[in-house]
């Protein structure tokens, strides 16, 4: 029989699916539905495609809930503007492998600013780029889209590189998180799940207008069980 992941698996909707033009509602909507982080994916239009929000944004929606605001930079040479993110209220940050030339100084950094560190590659970046600094770190993020845009689909690859960072981790005694973005929803959950993830974030299967926010997070909740 299938164990339950209900209660072991986080659920982080991420707001760039949300509805910008009431976005501290929709913060609300997710805390009171049962989310238990708020994911934040930050991008400068320069490393990604596309541009989203920034530290007044995040200011000014930190006092909508108190559920961990899990800050995804998806930002060039993150090191310069760490601290502002810091100040607008980000609880863990989360910076690329691909943006870092000196991953562990900039991961030392967070950490010295008293928060969760977390640390994420794209698709096509091979799980060894992180292995130097997987003992360093509260949280692993794998990318199972190509960042940039919300409601991509999941790439099937991601889950062999999944279980392939929930062994190094075990190997390592390492407690961290694996976090998962990217296509994660009906029919990709499961999967997700079983191969280690611990995290996952949900962008469009959370915010949509298919069913309101706290029907959805119960939906997956119960997939999960």
């Amino acid at each position: 029989m299938e164990c339950s992941l209900s209660h072991s698996v986080k659920i982080a909707p991420s707001i760039l699916s949300a509805d910008f033009a009431r976005l501290g509602e929709q913060i609300r909507e997710a805390d009171e539905g049962g989310a238990d982080w708020i994911h934040v994916d930050v991008m400068d239009g320069h490393f990604v495609p596309n541009l989203t929000f920034g530290p007044p944004v995040i200011k000014a929606v930190r006092g909508v809930t108190n559920l961990t605001f899990d800050v995804h930079l998806m930002i060039e040479r993150p090191e310069l503007s760490l601290q502002q993110y810091v100040d607008a209220g980000a609880d863990r940050i989360t910076v690329h492998v691909e943006t870092c030339p000196h991953l562990h100084r900039t991961i030392q950094q967070i950490r010295e600013a008293g928060l969760e560190t977390g640390v994420t590659l794209n698709p096509s970046t091979p799980v060894a780029a992180l292995e130097p600094v997987m003992g360093d770190v509260d949280l692993v993020l794998v990318m199972s889209v190509n960042p940039g845009w919300g409601g991509q689909s999941y790439i099937p690859q991601s889950t062999k590189k999944i279980a392939d960072i929930r062994a190094t981790l075990d190997s390592i005694g390492s407690k961290a998180e694996i976090e998962v973005d990217g296509g994660v929803n009906d029919s990709t959950i499961r999967e997700v799940a079983d191969a280690g993830a611990t995290v996952l974030v949900m962008g469009s299967a959370i915010f949509n207008d298919k069913a309101s926010v706290a029907e959805n997070i119960a939906k997956y909740r119960e997939m999960l069980e």
